[in-house]
């Protein structure tokens, strides 16, 4: 498998989640279970059957999780020196010249995109078109909805 790219949030993230499901909740699933099964009749036990799935769930997303961390290239952006570019785990201000409003966007692995916290994929049209760039530049991204341009305000290591 290759190396994922992530963020050192993000991989804090995912270890918190990791922590959460090994320590708290597969513990509560377990006495799910064990609740369920004092129940009786197996067979036709809702709440065992649904414990079970839960179980299922929980430890798929851990193995999920480990399989992440395990091959993640976990890049720290403030220890770079800031030469103006746009890389993985910068932070740039644009200016989009078509709407005339100023964006801000992280770039960011896939498991850790989110458009409503202006996380953008290093792999989305937007981050692949910014990558490289520099303050002043011009980058013309095509979207779905057309062409766009957007001019590098500021591109921080934060």
């Amino acid at each position: 498998m290759k190396q994922i790219p992530m963020t050192v949030r993000g991989a804090e993230k995912l270890r918190k989640e990791l922590e959460f499901l090994k320590n708290i909740r597969r513990p509560e699933i377990i006495a799910a279970i064990a609740e369920a099964r004092e129940h009786g009749d197996l067979k036709e036990n809702a709440e065992y059957h649904a414990a079970r799935e839960q179980q299922g769930f929980c430890e798929g997303r851990i193995q999920e999780i480990e399989a992440k961390l395990s091959h993640a290239q976990v890049i720290d952006v403030t220890k770079m020196k800031n030469e103006g570019r746009v890389i993985f785990g910068a932070t740039v201000t644009v200016f989009n010249v078509t709407t005339n409003e100023d964006q801000i966007y992280r770039i960011v692995g896939d498991d850790e995109a989110d458009i409503k916290e202006n996380l953008i994929s290093v792999n989305s049209p937007i981050a692949r078109g910014l990558i490289g760039k520099t303050m002043d530049d011009v980058a013309v991204i095509t979207t779905p909805g057309g062409e766009v341009e957007y001019e590098i305000l500021k591109v921080e290591y934060i």
